[in-house]
């Protein structure tokens, strides 16, 4: 399922809850698919963040991934 099935289906599930209620199968669904989501986009986050390069007034450049990506949380 690519990222754009995911949300609508994640969307889906909320209109459907809003009107009718889910079954506890689509409840565990739609946590699933969100739990993927959220997953998905901390992970292209991180990968956007972990490719910026500084380039400091001397000229020297700092690559902020190399320098703070490899820390625990």
């Amino acid at each position: 399922m690519n990222m754009d099935e995911r949300i609508a289906r994640i969307n889906a599930l909320y209109h459907k809850s809003q009107k009718e209620g889910l079954t506890e199968e689509e409840k565990q669904e739609q946590a699933r698919l969100r739990k993927e989501y959220v997953a998905s986009i901390r992970a292209n986050l991180k990968g956007q963040l972990d490719n910026i390069t500084i380039v400091n007034p001397d000229g020297s450049k700092e690559n902020l991934g190399e320098k703070f990506g490899g820390r625990a949380r």
